[in-house]
């Protein structure tokens, strides 16, 4: 029992550290995510655990794919209910949150960023991260270089007698960026590093008055987490329609 609970361990860091973002990082949603291991033989040990366990890391990168093409089929789905749930609409739709919310969490301002994410989740970040950095004498300097992938992951339909309001859609987020917490006044970098690199998130945006806006962030870690979820739906879904020959 014992030495199966320590393979289980041993797996979560693997699949974590290989598939989640490489450096330290602390944009929206305040995470701080510790960096892989940068001496030789810790690089060594992470390659060799990489590949003894790349069976379950490819298991892992399969079931995520599943999850986002079933994601995608419902989503198209439901666009015969509501065009909320317009895929192409809905990725620009979160590209431009993720542009919004990092200009305002770099202006150490979130109320800025109101029109793309939900009342409470602003104010929250507001609060617990940077109001509370601010006191601790530290600003979290964040730029987004580029916005590379975006996929869906899970989407669960609320409301579907009304408006769809409540409704959420989880969305896999990947981008180039430089992200790194420092002292205000000295400027001693206390998390991360200078230079821009790639990054992984999980994205929740919430229907609103027929308006997408962003009401959770979470490390791109829970990815697969939310692709093995089954989504929620109405009971009565529309039929999609028969291929052509």
């Amino acid at each position: 029992m014992k030495w199966r609970l320590l393979l289980l361990v041993l797996l979560v860091v693997v699949v974590v550290v290989a598939l989640g973002p490489a450096e330290a990082l602390a944009a929206p949603g305040g995470k701080i995510v510790a960096a892989v291991a940068k001496s030789f033989w810790g690089r060594v040990a992470l390659v060799a655990l990489t590949v003894l366990f790349l069976p379950i890391i490819f298991y892992v990168l399969v079931r995520e794919a599943i999850g986002t093409r079933r994601a995608q089929r419902d989503l198209k789905v439901l666009r015969a209910l509501h065009p909320a749930f317009d895929w192409m609409t809905l990725h620009d739709r979160v590209v431009e949150c993720f542009t919004r919310v990092h200009a305002a969490w770099r202006k150490e301002d979130m109320a800025q960023a109101s029109a793309w994410m939900t009342d409470w989740y602003w104010q929250n970040q507001q609060i617990a991260h940077l109001d509370r950095w601010a006191e601790q004498g530290l600003v979290n300097r964040c730029t987004v270089k580029s916005v590379g992938r975006v996929k869906p992951l899970h989407v669960a339909c609320r409301n579907g007698d009304s408006d769809f309001s409540g409704s959420r859609v989880v969305v896999s987020v990947t981008a180039n960026m430089e992200d790194y917490l420092q002292g205000r006044d000295g400027g001693k970098i206390v998390e991360g590093e200078r230079g821009y690199k790639d990054a992984e998130f999980v994205w929740t945006l919430e229907l609103g008055q027929g308006v997408w806006r962003v009401a959770r962030i979470e490390e791109g870690s829970l990815s697969l987490t939310y692709a093995a979820m089954a989504n929620e739906l109405p009971v009565a879904m529309p039929q999609p329609s028969p291929r052509r020959a």
